[in-house]
């Protein structure tokens, strides 16, 4: 009879060793390893099916399905794919499940068969008292408070749900596996099996994951490889707007985005995001300006706000809130060398309003018009956006998508863009907004800090 086997697994990124480390050696994480006593199994089998030529499969009528948020399915890429695992994380208390929730009722108003949400942390009446808040009554939601995947499964097969939600999948465990739930190797176990599930019977399924101090998902990167689509729930619970962003799909564009705003009875979809962003923004101000970033395929105008004020210590500080600090300090090493501009002793921050994270370098002739902008205490004009990318040597580059841009930011009612030249040549049939060109951040400066009409 064959002898269980006794290895230890980093519990951050699931290396496995013969004894124990401090250290582990493929991610550097301290005292990660936890013993993982791991069963021998015998050779897997399965059924051989026959191969099918490519133009002899078929896709049926309604190979994605709603689920009632239109926000949801924008960042899904058009809805549910069937048999699809869908991993949702996020900061404790931000949302996860009362946006699961609402979705499942949606999605059960527009199926025949019910949906099965597994709560493995709280109970039954907790969830029904959230329902209640959120004015959902409904006989398709079937409630579960069980943390065994074997008896989730074999009830999924019982019911045959239309989706199954997994709130958490941290909780839950297998009894393939002695270690305890959370463990990198329940975590990998129990996800391959709603996997399998899921494939098989075309059943989708939505995992709730835990996210570490750092922001990461909780536990080993190979969940995150199982899963078709991994979204991250963000925003800050100090602030009433949600950001659902797609950083893994393979049905759908990673780049989309959907903004919802926590409400009294729940998450309200925001359908015009730029117009929320820009609700509060004060006019007449110095060292602030509005650009427009493209997420999937919706332009949204964002507040970006930068202070420069003279250092109290001998090392100035760079902070950066919503965009890469690595790009605000070449944006700074660029305004000395090649604009000229003394910053080695000023402390710089620099913020982009509403909680949303721009990843794109569109934004970085924005950022750098703020930052002279609070330096030379000069406002820039409030019916004006500004978007480019900004090289090394000063030049101002094109960007992609700028007629979509500047015609969200006609929409909302500005009357100047600031773009780069090369954008400028290519733009045709665009009225009732004057659209100014520049080829480096010289030109730039003028346009923005000598020409006051």
């Amino acid at each position: 009879m064959a002898k269980t086997k006794l290895t230890f697994q980093c519990q951050s990124c699931g290396y496995v060793s013969p004894k124990w480390l401090g250290k582990c050696p493929d991610c550097d994480s301290w005292n990660s390893f936890i013993e993982e006593r791991v069963q021998p199994r015998g050779l897997r089998s399965g059924s051989v099916q026959d191969p099918i030529p490519l133009d002899k499969v078929e896709i049926g009528e309604g190979f994605r399905y709603s689920t009632g948020i239109s926000e949801l399915d924008r960042v899904l890429g058009g809805g549910i794919v069937p048999g699809s695992v869908i991993l949702v994380g996020g900061d404790p208390g931000i949302g996860k499940s009362t946006l699961l929730l609402q979705a499942m009722h949606g999605l059960s108003n527009g199926q025949d068969r019910s949906v099965l949400y597994v709560s493995a942390e709280e109970s039954l009446a907790q969830i029904k008292v959230r329902a209640k808040r959120l004015g959902i009554e409904s006989s398709k939601i079937e409630l579960l408070s069980e943390t065994s995947l074997e008896n989730v499964i074999n009830i999924a097969k019982k019911i045959e749900p239309s989706a199954i939600v997994i709130d958490s999948i941290q909780t839950v465990y297998t009894d393939a596996l002695p270690s305890a739930p959370g463990s990198v190797g329940q975590i990998r176990e129990c996800s391959s099996g709603l996997m399998a599930f899921s494939k098989k019977t075309g059943v989708p399924s939505f995992l709730i994951g835990h996210v570490t101090k750092e922001g990461a998902l909780a536990g080993p990167r190979v969940l995150e490889h199982i899963v078709d689509t991994v979204l991250y729930f963000e925003g800050d619970r100090g602030h009433t707007y949600r950001v659902l962003r797609s950083v893994k799909n393979r049905f759908g564009s990673t780049n989309e985005i959907g903004v919802f705003e926590m409400a009294e009875k729940g998450l309200e979809e925001v359908n015009n995001p730029s117009a929320l962003f820009l609700s509060e923004r004060h006019e007449n101000i110095s060292g602030s300006s509005v650009t427009a970033s493209v997420e999937g395929t919706r332009p949204v105008l964002v507040e970006v706000q930068s202070l420069v004020s003279p250092t109290s210590f001998g090392m100035p500080r760079r902070t950066a809130l919503g965009i890469d600090q690595n790009r605000v300090s070449l944006l700074i090493a660029v305004c000395e060398k090649i604009g000229g501009v003394p910053l080695g002793t000023m402390d710089v921050f620099v913020n982009v309003v509403g909680g949303l994270r721009i990843v794109e370098p569109s934004a970085d002739l924005c950022v750098l018009m703020t930052i002279l902008s609070s330096l030379k205490e000069k406002n820039i004009k409030d019916d004006m956006i500004v978007f480019g990318e900004v090289g090394l040597t000063g030049e101002v580059r094109s960007v992609a998508n700028a007629e979509m841009r500047i015609n969200e930011a006609k929409k909302i009612g500005f009357r100047r863009v600031l773009i780069p030249e090369g954008n400028r040549k290519n733009i045709k049939g665009i009225t009732d907004i004057e659209i100014i060109g520049v080829r480096d951040i010289h030109e730039a400066i003028e346009t923005v800090f000598n020409d006051r009409s």
